[in-house]
């Protein structure tokens, strides 16, 4: 890695020249200013982000805020996290992961020291207190997931509420007239807004095409397998042969095993679409129509529009991913 001092020897200046030149403390020559620039593009000199902060350049840091809870599921929010860093990456960007359980805390700390280009916002809460922070300061700001006062916001996320629309409709149309919901657990109906909407499309379709629909969350900070088989056993002893699966690979594979001890075939006497899943279903011991979420969709777009926001390209708006519906076999006619 090229150092200062080479900049120096190859400018024929001193260290403290380089510096000065780069970070604008103190005027330089306009002559010995472009030798000095010259070395740096010669030799592929790159300037701390503190030289670059005191020269008013990009630091070329992105902050990612992601609060890490006793209840996060973690496989799930470090896909999202490795797809933010990779697209960065790709981008010219390095990532400054800031962890704490009190969001805004971190949020504030690196706004204030001008030490990134721009925020991701990761693990959106509908009420979300970074909402405000993003309003207030000066550095731009994308998150990932919709609040609910979105307004003056720029956000990315998938289309909830028409994965919910699409589950419904593909099972509507094979015949089915009672639906079983396996969602996540209490707290991340609380705590995220992703859950509300896929079930707020959900319900909402159900109602629409004149379906019944019964809902559980699977749990109460993480899966609980008993009420899992609970609502499954129950689903099944009121006739219900359709469910979709808004939850973690558990729950999946927890309805699976009970659909097999009852000697139940999916596909041809039950139906299940996973929606919105941010893992691999191809890994599930049964094959199951899937409506993905997937991590770089997002996280790929959030941080191509941060970048832009840097030149004033972009202006705030709510951008929805439409779904892909995956089909396998899961749901078949019941005419």
């Amino acid at each position: 890695m090229t150092t200062i001092h080479e900049v120096a020897h190859a400018a024929g200046v001193s260290i403290s020249t380089v510096s000065y030149a780069l970070s604008g403390k103190r005027p330089v020559s306009e002559k010995t200013r472009k030798r000095i620039e010259d070395a740096v593009h010669t030799l592929g000199y790159e300037p701390d982000a503190g030289a670059r902060m005191l020269a008013g350049r990009r630091t070329h840091i992105f902050a990612l805020t992601e609060p890490l809870r006793a209840d996060t599921h973690a496989p799930t929010h470090m896909a999202f996290v490795l797809a933010t860093a990779v697209a960065a990456r790709r981008q010219g960007y390095d990532i400054l992961l800031l962890t704490d359980e009190q969001a805004s805390e971190g949020m504030n700390r690196v706004a204030a020291s001008k030490l990134v280009d721009a925020i991701l916002v990761l693990d959106v809460a509908p009420d979300d207190e970074r909402v405000a922070i993003a309003r207030a300061v000066r550095t731009p700001t994308v998150f990932i997931g919709l609040p609910d006062d979105s307004e003056g916001l720029t956000c990315v996320d998938l289309d909830f509420e028409t994965v919910g629309h699409l589950a419904v409709d593909r099972l509507a149309d094979a015949g089915h007239d009672r639906i079983t919901l396996l969602g996540q657990t209490e707290t991340a109906y609380r705590r995220s807004n992703f859950p509300r909407r896929l079930l707020h499309g959900v319900q909402e379709r159900t109602v629409a095409r004149g379906l019944t629909l019964t809902w559980w969350a699977t749990g109460t900070t993480s899966t609980d397998p008993a009420i899992v088989r609970t609502a499954v056993e129950e689903a099944l002893a009121r006739g219900d042969r359709a469910f979709i699966v808004h939850a973690v690979d558990d729950v999946h594979e927890i309805l699976l095993s009970v659909l097999h001890a009852h000697g139940l075939t999916v596909g041809a006497d039950v139906a299940v679409i996973s929606a919105a899943a941010s893992f691999d279903t191809a890994m599930l011991s049964v094959p199951i129509d899937t409506i993905p979420l997937i991590p770089q969709q997002s996280c790929e777009l959030a941080v191509d529009l941060a970048v832009r926001s840097l030149d004033g390209e972009t202006a705030p708006r709510i951008h929805l991913i439409p779904p892909e519906y995956r089909a396998v076999g899961s749901v078949s006619s019941r005419e």
